[in-house]
């Protein structure tokens, strides 16, 4: 368990990398989604239903990860940022000819955060943070 505690509660530089990694992927997710035929050439193997689950609860665990705060304030950030990051993605479809930004897509993103989300947040208040991570206590002068 010293492992996940060392990612739940990283210092500052590594939840800095997992933010810009996630908006990386998440351009990654945009660029290839606007390829034409590159959704029809993924959707033989996985739906749309799996796809976006997978990779917008992926999104949620990276954000999450890189967020501060409580559990709960760290799952809102993650959704949030899905929720952003999913309209984005559905928005750029909306102007493609050849694809389709829908609310049900959104929708499916928002609850895959949601999902991964709350399941961090849970074990955040399982897993408190190791002593050697806590800020020293502010001694009153």
């Amino acid at each position: 368990m010293p492992a996940l505690s060392t990612l739940l509660y990283a210092e500052s530089r590594l939840r800095r990398a997992m933010h810009a990694a996630a908006l990386l992927i998440f351009a990654g997710i945009v660029i290839a989604g606007s390829m034409p035929g590159a959704r029809a050439e993924v959707g033989e193997y996985a739906s749309g239903l799996v796809l976006h689950s997978l990779a917008y609860a992926s999104l949620a665990t990276l954000w999450f990860l890189g967020s501060s705060g409580s559990g709960l304030q760290r799952a809102l950030k993650a959704v949030l940022a899905i929720a952003l990051m999913g309209a984005i993605d559905e928005g750029v479809q909306h102007f493609l000819p050849y694809r389709s930004g829908t609310v049900h897509d959104w929708l499916v993103d928002v609850s895959a955060a949601t999902v991964a989300a709350t399941l961090l947040a849970m074990l955040v208040a399982r897993l408190p943070m190791p002593d050697a991570l806590r800020p020293a206590p502010v001694r009153p002068r």
